[in-house]
C-alpha cells in the first residue's frame, strides 16, 4: 500500500471518497440541468430562420368579417325571395369559414352549399359554367369534394381565387347561384 493510504484511517479513507462521489454526482447533475434548460436547435430551424425571401410566398385571404357579411348577404337575398337554403364560404384552400344555415333549409343543403363554394373556388369559375363543361369531360365529377351544381361563385382578388361561395336548398341551381352571388357582391361593395 502506498503511504498516504497508511496514514489515513478506514474510516478517514471512506469519508473522503464519498466526499468525492458526492462532488462528481453534483458535477454531473449540474452539467445535465445545465444542457436540459438550454433550448435545442436543429439544423432545420436554422436553416428556417436565414431563410432567404425567394423561399417563401404570400397568399390573399379573406377576412371572418368579410365572409360573414357576404354570407348574411347571400342569406337575406334568399329569404326576400322566400327561400331556405345554407350558404358556405369556404378559403382558397376550400377550409370551411362561415355556413349559416337558414331556418327551414332541408339537412342535405348543409353539404352541398360547402361543396358548391369549395368547386367553385378550386376551379375559379362559377359551378353552373362547371356543371356545363362536364359534357366533355364526365370524370370531373369524381373529384372528391366536388359538387358540380350551379350555385356557387368564386370569389376573386387581383384575379386570383380567394374564395368560394356556396348556396344550396332553393328549387333551382340559377336560384342558388343568384343567392351565391349576391354575397359575392356585397364583399365587393
Amino acid at each position: 500500500m502506498n503511504r498516504v493510504h497508511k496514514n489515513f484511517s478506514r474510516r478517514a479513507r471512506v469519508a473522503t471518497g464519498g466526499a468525492v462521489l458526492a462532488v462528481v454526482a453534483l458535477a454531473g447533475f449540474g452539467a445535465v440541468s445545465a444542457n436540459a434548460s438550454a433550448p435545442a436547435t436543429t439544423p432545420a430551424t436554422a436553416a428556417a430562420a436565414v431563410a432567404p425571401d425567394r423561399v417563401t410566398t404570400t397568399s390573399t385571404h379573406l377576412t371572418i368579417d368579410a365572409a360573414t357579411k357576404a354570407a348574411q348577404a347571400a342569406l337575406d337575398a334568399a329569404e326576400k325571395e322566400n327561400q331556405r337554403v345554407t350558404v358556405a364560404v369556404v378559403d382558397r384552400n376550400g377550409n370551411t369559414i362561415v355556413t349559416l344555415r337558414g331556418d327551414g333549409a332541408g339537412p342535405q343543403s348543409y353539404e352541398s352549399a360547402e361543396r358548391k363554394a369549395f368547386t367553385a373556388v378550386a376551379w375559379n369559375a362559377p359551378t353552373s359554367q362547371l356543371a356545363e363543361r362536364l359534357e366533355q369531360a364526365p370524370n370531373l365529377k369524381d373529384i372528391p369534394g366536388t359538387l358540380f351544381l350551379a350555385g356557387g361563385v368564386p370569389v376573386t382578388a387581383e384575379k386570383a381565387p380567394i374564395a368560394g361561395i356556396g348556396v344550396a336548398g332553393a328549387p333551382s341551381g340559377a336560384l342558388d347561384e343568384k343567392f351565391a352571388q349576391a354575397g359575392a357582391d356585397a364583399i365587393a361593395r
